[in-house]
């Protein structure tokens, strides 16, 4: 097969910040995403209506020329009222909780995650059929925190059976048992979690534009991650959890954590799927099941891909933001159409 057309790709999982950042890594996905849900871990978080409108139209106004609809979030405070959650409920498709301190832009996250303590908020939301999308990460050993929160997911899906639960950016064969266990468990898989392995990050040369939080794990936990994108198992769908960092805060003493893959996402996505003959399963993991599990109508929209070689530029920039992309200077087989 020499192109491959997908319909409506949805970016379930993406960080798009904010100002010259913004503007300069916003049209990746505007260009060749029909949509994409936006986390809101801004500096301060996105925490109230206001707030919440204003960064969406920042996000338009960037994204102006294209076709494209930023699905937006708000940040999980454990006392948000009923009446404020249903006054933004037409506004929001979820609410993403981070627990404190786990990743970038979190120190204001959740310190507890007793049930009781996230009970009041959480049941709102499940009455209100809000989803909530969860950074599972504990502050343990780095390559067990997300095998150390599955109790705590488990525990949620327990006590909130009528609650959509989204197990953002899972990384490990043990996240997937849990997530089959349970009818309110879903999951976000990414590019860089589906293609590398801690080998990528730290094998020979340290490379920190593959470092991200989650950590990318162990070829077997990889592969298990590829049986369910490959397979598009219902459960599962396309999140990037693209990232951007300046470049000089990802080449440093204390490089942050995140891999920006919005300008590769699609031509890695149909090589990976093409090179193990599940080409066929791409639409519905890249769009689909985000359909299904969202109960979204994204807007019609088909990006064609060539089988053409994409050399991966060194990095992006605009104005004094330079980012360094996933693959950089490497070769992919698959080329968006332009």
């Amino acid at each position: 097969m020499n192109s491959f057309i997908i319909n409506s790709p949805l970016d379930m999982h993406l960080h798009l910040r904010d100002d010259d950042m913004l503007k300069l890594v916003g049209p990746f996905t505007s260009r060749h995403f029909s949509g994409a849900l936006i986390m809101p871990n801004l500096l301060p978080p996105i925490t109230t209506k206001e707030a919440l409108l204003a960064y969406k139209q920042r996000i338009k106004e960037v994204c102006k020329d294209d076709e494209f609809e930023p699905y937006v979030t708000i940040f999980f405070q454990v006392d948000y009222p009923y009446e404020f959650l249903k006054d933004i409920k037409d506004e929001i498709i979820a609410v993403k909780l981070y627990p404190f301190g786990v990743t970038t832009n979190s120190e204001t996250g959740v310190s507890s995650m007793d049930v009781e303590v996230l009970r009041p908020t959480l049941e709102s939301m499940s009455k209100l059929e809000i989803p909530v999308c969860i950074h599972g990460e504990t502050k343990g050993f780095i390559m067990d925190r997300e095998k150390e929160f599955l109790p705590i997911y488990e525990s949620l899906a327990i006590n909130f059976p009528d609650l959509k639960i989204i197990m953002e950016h899972i990384s490990s064969k043990e996240s997937i048992e849990l997530l089959k266990k349970y009818d309110n468990l879903y999951a976000t898989l990414t590019v860089h979690h589906l293609m590398l392995t801690l080998d990528d990050v730290a094998g020979g040369m340290l490379n920190p534009h593959a470092f991200c939080k989650p950590i990318v794990k162990r070829p077997e936990d990889r592969k298990a991650l590829q049986e369910l994108a490959l397979n598009a198992h219902p459960k599962v769908m396309f999140g990037s959890d693209s990232a951007p960092h300046r470049k000089e805060t990802k080449e440093c003493d204390d490089g942050a954590a995140g891999i920006f893959s919005s300008s590769i996402a699609l031509q890695a996505l149909t090589q990976l799927f093409d090179e193990n003959e599940k080409l066929d399963n791409l639409n519905a993991f890249i769009s689909l099941n985000a359909q299904k599990i969202y109960g979204l109508k994204p807007i019609d929209k088909s990006i064609k891909l060539i089988k053409k070689d994409f050399v991966v530029p060194s990095q992006y920039s605009y104005k004094e933001e330079r980012v360094v992309p996933l693959f950089a200077e490497q070769t992919l087989s698959w080329s968006i159409n332009t």
